[in-house]
């Protein structure tokens, strides 16, 4: 395996510090820049991610020029909190309302498409707990200042908080290690040098984004890494260590529903590459079990692998990215269909 794509295209968040730089380079470029938080049920970061972006990418460095959240309806006060810090907020359900509507991640970051207006679309997970800038300017650094780069990936050291606050050195990637690294040393060695492939913070250009199909669960990194592989190439893509991300964790059995949805959509992907013909089709259902008393009982979780087509193909978002841009090349206005903003 060549290893020369790790050396040209793996950075350091430090490498895009000067932010200042940044800022030139996108105004000489002329373009726009947004930030999509997907988000369910994260009443306790949230706040925290958006204060600090505006302060810094915003206010201080007008690197940034819009941050939306997109969520599942959350039970929690997550809506009402973003909206307060000033985030643009939708509910996933009330954009493209005409179309089926489906809960997940990457339905989440498919319709941030719809009502985000960035020529570079930043996504973070709204978890973090450790959240800087350098998240977002580390992500956006490459796409600005190398013109062969037109997506990037976060990787770091993921320890674990436990109950009582420590940190451990490892345990974090558990469904990189054990499904995903071994998946793509089978069949796409040359992918095992993106470090972190499940990490849910990355960035690209919108042209990349609107391309690729998005599978609206835990399948979205996977097939996002192998669509624009496939489309573009390793080399557009780059890879940006940020050190340490902190986060909440899942459990086992959680992890468990992960593999299937990542496994699924992996399968699929060569199935539609040609290179395997599965007999008799996937099934749909993932079975794990309980322990209740002395009975051991099913705990069955029906994940069908519904996929978003390339959102070019939505005749509503085409006629919505044409009106922008008769509104001129530099308009950054409020084009957003259903705002949630009475509840």
């Amino acid at each position: 395996m060549d290893s020369r794509w790790m050396r040209t295209n793996t950075f350091h968040y430090a490498d895009f510090n000067d932010l200042q730089a940044l800022v030139e380079a996108k105004r000489r470029k002329g373009l726009s820049i947004s930030l999509c938080l997907p988000t369910l049920n994260e009443e306790k970061t949230i706040a925290k991610e958006i204060v600090i972006v505006k302060s810094e990418l915003m206010s201080r460095f007008p690197l940034v020029d819009e941050i939306v959240v997109i969520d599942s309806d959350s039970t929690d006060h997550t809506r009402d909190i973003a909206r307060a810090y000033g985030a643009d907020v939708h509910k996933a359900a009330q954009i493209l309302p005409h179309l089926e509507c489906y809960t997940g991640k990457g339905e989440n970051l498919w319709k941030a498409l719809f009502v985000t207006r960035g020529d570079i679309i930043v996504y973070l997970d709204a978890d973090i707990k450790n959240i800087h800038h350098r998240f977002v300017y580390g992500l956006v650094g490459p796409l600005l200042l190398d013109d062969r780069i037109r997506y990037t990936k976060a990787f770091y050291d993921r320890p674990i908080a436990s109950d009582d606050h420590t940190l451990r050195p490892t345990g974090g990637g558990r469904v990189t290690e054990l499904v995903i690294r071994p998946l793509f040393s089978l069949f796409f060695p040359e992918l095992t040098q993106i470090l972190q492939p499940l990490s849910g913070e990355y960035a690209g250009y919108r042209a990349i984004f609107e391309q690729i199909p998005f599978p609206i669960g835990y399948g979205v990194e996977t097939s996002m890494i192998l669509d624009i592989y496939q489309k573009w190439g390793l080399e557009v893509i780059g890879q940006v260590d940020l050190e340490k991300r902190i986060h909440r964790n899942q459990d086992t059995k959680a992890l468990g529903k992960m593999a299937f949805a990542i496994l699924k959509t992996f399968i699929h992907r060569k199935i539609a590459l040609g290179m395997i013909d599965v007999k008799g089709g996937l099934h749909d259902e993932m079975i794990q079990y309980t322990i209740v008393g002395n009975r051991i009982e099913p705990d069955i979780v029906r994940i069908k692998g519904v996929e978003r087509p390339p959102m070019i193909e939505v005749p509503e978002y085409r006629a919505q990215r044409a009106k922008m841009a008769g509104d001129g090349p530099h308009t950054f206005r409020n084009a957003t269909p259903q705002e949630d903003r009475a509840e």
